[in-house]
């Protein structure tokens, strides 16, 4: 990577921290909060994009009589579409910018909420749940990215943590539609309206927050340093001049600083001497440890997972409403505390509340027998199970859920942030398709206590990983991080 500075023409480190980062003064809040809060709307469809498949799962194998293989892989396969559509989206940002592919992904995600609903088949339901994926991947990445991108330092914690506030409560939502759907009708795979089954119009609820996320990128601004790297400072400027009241001239100055000025961003500045940097590994870890511990398969197959405990279709769809609703409060609880406490206490501390849940799932779990109905347990471990879950998703949310998305939206230099979030939104949605699809498999083979051991071994090992690998990030400007 070429880097020059000054005047003088000596070299520094594209990426390394400038002591005198805080020049912007007197942010315009509201118009900061608003910007924001239309960016979240991505984050929102990533919720219910994600949620809404787990009360459809048993209209799923009716509809298309699939196997638990078939079903699993029509529940991952937006997943593979995630995986392409972060990393697509994250090199495709570097050149036609963050509000261009968060548009792009508006869209896709009206084409796929209305084809998932109208689908005949499994190969035709897999083709527009792919494009819902990208839709998916595309706002995973760009949405925290463009936060991170507009806010300045003091609170850009609490305005990314807003991005899963946003998520969870596109989950929360997608469950309460879905308990709401399926107990008008009297079941998913029973007609709700105009000859359709419920499970059909579950999907279709979409459409309506995805074309208002649509009209209303139109409405704010490109990211600054997108248009700093591209070579349009003074749109830079009038950008930072909307958004502060003083500054923006010297900080347009200041992030053409961490640019290599002999080439626009690229993936190739993720290498230093021919190697990947640490702070990329850092990153993949980061976003596959959200994955590994298992945390979507209370999102994906929350249904399937407590009428597998015993429960019936009816308190399993309530038990999603129950779990969406506490994310919710977990999120606002960091929301509150990610700029006091820091990330990195956060994450630590949500790997051990999670292993401690995930162990006391596994043992309750391991308790029960196989019946005609499922696995039989007694009302105490049964109770037992429902609580660690409702514990392990609110801790979850307190912590891995949002403060994942803001290290990832904030770690990475300005020269390779867009190309690192690429690779890193990789990473999470590839670890995310595997456990996705591995966990009927494994339901069916091994059952919940092995299964949910494993989830809890993961969660111990993320606690190792973020104890010697993260780096704190809190009150640090975006000019100030190193590569």
């Amino acid at each position: 990577m070429s880097t020059t500075t000054g005047q003088t023409g000596a070299a520094e480190p594209a990426g390394a921290a400038h002591p005198a980062a805080h020049v912007l003064t007197e942010p315009n809040t509201g118009a900061i909060i608003l910007i924001a809060l239309v960016a979240t709307l991505g984050g929102f469809l990533f919720g219910f994009d994600s949620g809404v498949i787990n009360g459809t799962v048993d209209g799923l194998q009716t509809a298309f009589a699939s196997s638990s293989v078939g079903t699993g892989f029509s529940v991952a396969s937006m997943l593979l579409g995630s995986a392409a559509g972060a990393l697509a989206a994250g090199r495709l940002a570097d050149a036609f910018g963050r509000r261009a592919m968060l548009m792009v992904a508006a869209v896709l995600f009206i084409i796929s909420a209305w084809g998932s609903g109208v689908s005949g088949g499994v190969a035709e339901f897999v083709f527009y749940r792919v494009l819902g994926g990208l839709a998916v991947g595309a706002a995973s990445v760009m949405s925290p990215a463009y936060i991170a991108e507009i806010a300045p330092a003091r609170y850009r914690g609490a305005l990314a943590t807003t991005q899963q506030i946003a998520i969870v409560a596109g989950l929360f939502i997608a469950f309460l539609s879905n308990y709401l759907l399926a107990g008008a009708a009297g079941g998913s795979t029973a007609e709700f309206a105009l000859g359709f089954e419920t499970w059909r119009w579950m999907f279709w609820v979409e459409l309506l927050p995805a074309t208002i996320f649509l009209l209303a990128l139109f409405a704010i601004p490109e990211s600054p340093r997108y248009l700093v790297a591209k070579g349009r400072s003074d749109e830079a400027r009038g950008v930072l001049d909307r958004l502060f009241r003083g500054g923006a001239g010297a900080k347009v100055a200041e992030i053409e600083r961490t640019l290599a000025r002999d080439h626009r961003p690229r993936f190739s500045d993720m290498t230093l001497g021919g190697k990947v940097r640490p702070i990329v590994w850092v990153g993949i870890g980061l976003a596959v440890f959200q994955q590994l511990v298992g945390i979507n398969v209370i999102f994906y197959y929350g249904a399937v997972l407590w009428q597998s405990a015993g429960f019936t279709e009816s308190d399993a769809l309530l038990q999603n409403v129950l779990t969406g609703g506490s994310g919710i409060l977990a999120v606002l609880l960091c929301l509150a505390m990610v700029d006091r406490v820091g990330r990195k206490p956060l994450l630590f501390w949500g790997s051990v509340g999670m292993a401690v849940a995930l162990g006391v799932m596994a043992f309750a779990f391991s308790t029960g027998e196989l019946g005609a109905s499922g696995l039989e347990m007694s009302s105490s471990m049964g109770l037992t199970a429902l609580i660690a879950g409702l514990v392990y998703a609110f801790v979850f949310n307190l912590s891995w859920g949002p403060v994942m998305w803001v290290l990832l939206g904030e770690m990475f230099p300005n020269q390779f942030r867009g190309s690192a979030l690429a690779v890193a939104g990789l990473a999470q949605w590839l670890a995310n398709f595997l456990v996705t699809m591995t966990f009927p498999i494994m339901l069916n083979s091994i059952g919940l206590a092995p299964t949910y051991g494993i989830y809890c071994f993961f969660s111990v090992v993320s606690a190792f990983f973020v104890a010697r690998a993260v780096r704190e990030t809190r009150g640090l400007e975006l000019e100030e991080m190193a590569g």
